[in-house]
């Protein structure tokens, strides 16, 4: 790492005090590898057009002094105009062809997307893949300049506590830099299938997204992602050992393929530990089986509880669709399930995990209960 003697001193003695230009060589170190990312987004009909001219862009003064039912009162209905969308966000470098990392959120749907370098240079970037479930988004710049690729950590190492480093463009002030520590690890906020969010208390806003989260060895661990607007101190970020292997699939084929075995699973609670007679209260329920999927070729029934996969452990339920996902398609894989209060170990290969789609609308039916359904 960048500063790996000095992390090997505050590690022996916890209670010393970090040396005083540690995130001072730190930024200097790893600031040329992130970036700022705009991005400009048309929405169809998105504005009104106003019949009068107005020398100012971004504030219109006519609108403020009259308010806009004045319009609508003495012209009508005005015609519907496409309004332009700009947004900001943060990236960093992960390969020296120009490859650049950043949420899936910051560039989907842009209809141009530019970034700039510390060094002030701006270029345009082409989306190269993105995947949605992991907020996840690849792109590419074009640049003749020597680039710092930034070095990728393990994030499976960090420790609740330890000290990290934010950098990237929050409220459009670019190259920012904010210190804090891991609070938690493991996180699930309800933003997607696969969650497992770093938490840290480095200070994060808006337009940090996609900017990295540093160890004090200037390795990226993180990838900032999400806040809690009303709190102060919690923000969230993707491990970095979840993008590693979604980078190298969106940078081969521009999408990320996924294991999948064809059940529906839910989170066990102590009632339902103690009802199915386990002393912990761990695994993963399975709700319901898809006809045709690997989980019923191999044996898996409505009612098991599934305790390990691939020879892993499953403490907590969402533990279980990472696993699975993270599973080579066509792999033959042991599961063990607990059924009727026995340990069974079933033999069954993953398949591919296809997307979701909207059940289709069938005919309005009514019953004879009084009630009609469709």
């Amino acid at each position: 790492g960048l500063f790996g003697a000095q992390q090997m001193q505050v590690a022996a003695n916890p209670t010393s005090t970090l040396p005083a230009n540690l995130f001072v060589d730190l930024a200097k170190k790893v600031k040329p590898g992130v970036v700022n990312i705009s991005t400009t987004k048309v929405v169809k009909g998105g504005g009104r057009v106003f019949r009068h001219f107005s020398p100012f862009r971004e504030k219109d003064p006519f609108k403020d002094f009259f308010g806009e039912d004045f319009f609508d009162r003495f012209f009508g209905d005005n015609p519907q105009k496409d309004q332009v969308q700009r947004s900001l966000g943060s990236g960093f470098i992960v390969d020296k062809e120009g490859y650049i990392l950043t949420n899936n959120h910051v560039v989907e749907g842009a209809s141009e997307i530019r970034v700039r370098l510390s060094t002030e240079k701006e270029f345009e970037a082409e989306v190269v893949g993105r995947d949605p479930k992991t907020d996840l988004a690849l792109i590419k710049i074009k640049s003749w300049s020597e680039l710092l690729v930034l070095e990728l950590g393990n994030s499976d190492r960090l420790e609740i506590g330890e000290w990290v480093m934010a950098i990237g463009n929050p409220f459009g002030l670019s190259q920012t830099v904010t210190v804090g520590i891991v609070s938690a690890k493991g996180r699930v906020i309800g933003s997607g299938p696969y969650d497992d969010f770093i938490q840290t208390d480095a200070s994060i806003n808006p337009g940090n997204s996609g900017g990295p989260l540093f160890n004090l060895q200037g390795e990226v661990v993180g990838i900032n992602t999400a806040i809690v607007a009303t709190g102060q101190g919690i923000g969230f970020a993707i491990p970095i050992n979840t993008a590693k292997e979604v980078v190298a699939q969106l940078k081969k084929k521009g999408k990320v393929t996924r294991g999948g075995i064809g059940v529906y699973v839910q989170k066990m609670s102590s009632d339902l530990a103690q009802s199915f007679g386990l002393e912990e209260n761990k695994g993963a329920l399975v709700a319901d089986v898809i006809a045709g999927g690997a989980a019923e070729a191999g044996g898996i029934k409505r009612g098991d509880i599934i305790l390990r996969f691939d020879g892993k452990g499953i403490n907590e339920m969402n533990e279980l669709p990472r696993m699975v996902a993270a599973t080579p398609v066509g792999k033959e894989v042991e599961v063990e399930v607990l059924r009727e209060g026995k340990t069974l170990k079933l033999n069954l290969r993953v398949g591919e995990l296809k997307e979701e789609t909207a059940p289709a609308a069938v005919e309005k039916a009514k019953l004879e209960l009084g009630m009609s359904v469709q």
